[in-house]
């Protein structure tokens, strides 16, 4: 009961338990959002599909030239699809990466600042004396 009234200790526990669990939490949610913005996963899914879609059709009998082109073409789409959609996936883990580094960052910030702020006090005060 002592704990709950006393003011140093309530500020401790939200400084140093509290604020850090949502601070870990906002940023959980900052991570997922990013994932989902670049749609990492379904991009991983239809990392061979055509590009846009693009895709030509045999049509009906068989003509050896004409099955060759539209075997390079949908070759080619796909080929132009797994491109693009590798260098996404490379952006969306870059920034998820450095979005990782940065709520790190952040977080020992968060959790170191009281503690530079008394030693920058202390290294005043006796500087001053």
């Amino acid at each position: 009961m002592v704990n709950e009234r006393n003011i140093i200790f309530q500020w401790l526990s939200w400084r140093f338990f509290q604020m850090p669990k949502k601070i870990v939490g906002a940023w959980k949610n900052v991570l997922k959002f990013y994932f989902d913005y670049f749609s990492t996963s379904l991009l991983i899914r239809t990392l061979f599909s055509p590009w846009r879609q693009y895709a030509w059709s045999y049509g009906k009998g068989f003509d050896l030239g004409r099955y060759f082109e539209v075997w390079t073409s949908n070759a080619i789409s796909r080929t132009i699809g797994a491109i693009l959609r590798i260098s996404l996936i490379i952006i969306g883990l870059g920034v998820e990466f450095i979005l990782l580094l940065a709520g790190i960052m952040i977080l020992s910030i968060w959790l170191v600042f009281p503690w530079l702020l008394i030693l920058s006090l202390r290294m005043g005060i006796l500087i001053l004396l």
